[in-house]
């Protein structure tokens, strides 16, 4: 027996749970602050049209880190690094607990966005315990927990605030990135990549490695759509909400985002749907339910419905959930001694797209309400499904 196979034979339900568990908590550090956005700017002196800052300089940490410190991931010992990255958060977050100014807290974001990284060694960790038959589906349940770190960040985030201030939100965060890094260090499997390749030839592969893979490239860039539409809705909702026509507290944006976090059901199905080789129709489903999702919010908006935009939400997260699945499943059926490297490009790429979104949420609302908040997502999805539909003359996926 191979000592792939070895290992993967020896992976229990548990250290799939851990690995879930580490991507969703990684994850989530990049979204607390975004139905803070509001509450940060006034206290670090930062202007309303710029508030959305705050979310995306985590997101360009992230972006840095995936380039930097995820193709470690097919170079060295994958549990070590993973608590390195851990205790980078850690830094990150207690920074930006005390952060008293504006350059402070940006600063401090960008370093916690570096440590996030983590939830992308967890999932090439899992592609490589997971025997290729169900891969999918190990996958979708590690993407599961990465997706529900993401959706309940805004919820959780809402609730301390509201009864502890926003700092609690990122000294709690703190505390659990440095228990993480413990914990993970000792549970966790050992997995040593068997690539001898350098550091610098690791990076200097990832251009080469991103024209090389037509399949790499259509993935990343459908995702950096869904995913920008995503970080947009969730940046810029929460100025909807506390808004006069709403009038939502912190407590009420909080339950507002957990309606949200219903979706994370669908990464399982997904990797399940992935693994019988159903994609590229799901893909195209996946963007049309995403579509649908947005034209529901505007409904709401115009309406004055909460109910109405809660179903686009969810519609919208499900959407994007399963898309992400769809990906990443098919990248981790690649060679897999170069797997964390596509991994960090997929996600580095759709990330950007993420960071863009969040970037000009507060401008889009600021000047022209939900209404070209919508506008300018459903342009974008529209322009993604017009090249997903060039893939069924080129089937590269």
């Amino acid at each position: 027996m191979s000592a792939c196979a070895d290992t993967a034979s020896r992976a229990s339900g548990l250290t799939f749970f851990l690995l879930a568990f580490a991507a969703g908590a990684g994850a989530a550090n990049l979204y607390y602050a975004q139905p803070l956005i509001s509450l940060i700017a006034a206290d670090i002196d930062l202007a309303p049209s710029l508030a959305s800052f705050v979310v995306t300089l985590g997101q360009l940490g992230y972006i840095a880190g995936l380039l930097l410190l995820v193709p470690l991931g097919d170079i060295v010992e994958n549990r070590g690094l993973i608590a390195v990255i851990l205790i980078c958060a850690t830094a990150g977050l207690t920074l930006a607990a005390t952060a008293t100014a504006a350059p402070y807290f940006l600063a401090a974001a960008l370093i916690f966005g570096v440590g996030s990284v983590v939830a992308q060694i967890a999932v090439p960790f899992a592609a490589h315990l997971a025997p290729p038959e169900n891969r999918g589906q190990k996958v979708g349940t590690v993407v599961s927990g990465l997706m529900t770190g993401i959706l309940l960040a805004r919820p959780v985030s809402s609730m301390v605030a509201h009864w502890f201030g926003w700092r609690a939100v990122f000294g709690l965060a703190a505390l659990l990135m440095l228990a993480l890094a413990v914990g993970l260090r000792l549970a966790l499997p050992a997995r040593r990549p068997s690539t001898a390749a350098s550091y610098r030839s690791v990076v200097g592969s990832l251009l080469p490695l991103l024209r090389g893979t037509p399949l790499l490239r259509r993935r990343a860039a459908y995702q950096a759509a869904m995913f920008g539409v995503f970080t947009l809705f969730w940046t810029a909702v929460p100025l909807l909400l506390e808004g006069p026509r709403f009038g939502l507290d912190q407590q009420g944006i909080a339950f507002f985002a957990l309606a949200g976090a219903a979706s994370v059901v669908i990464s399982p199905v997904a990797g399940w749907i992935a693994d019988r080789g159903w994609s590229r129709g799901a893909t195209a489903g996946a963007f049309l339910l995403a579509i649908l999702g947005f034209l529901v919010t505007a409904i709401g908006a115009a309406t004055d419905s909460l109910a109405t935009l809660i179903a686009g939400a969810i519609a919208l997260d499900l959407a994007v959930t399963a898309n992400l699945v769809f990906g990443q499943r098919a990248l981790f059926m690649l060679a897999s001694d170069i797997r964390a490297r596509l991994n960090a490009l997929y996600i580095a790429t759709f990330f950007f797209g993420g960071a863009v979104g969040s970037a000009v949420a507060s401008p889009l609302y600021a000047y022209g309400g939900w209404s070209l908040v919508s506008a300018a997502a459903v342009g974008t999805l529209l322009a993604a499904l017009a090249y997903f539909a060039t893939e069924l003359r080129a089937k590269t996926a």
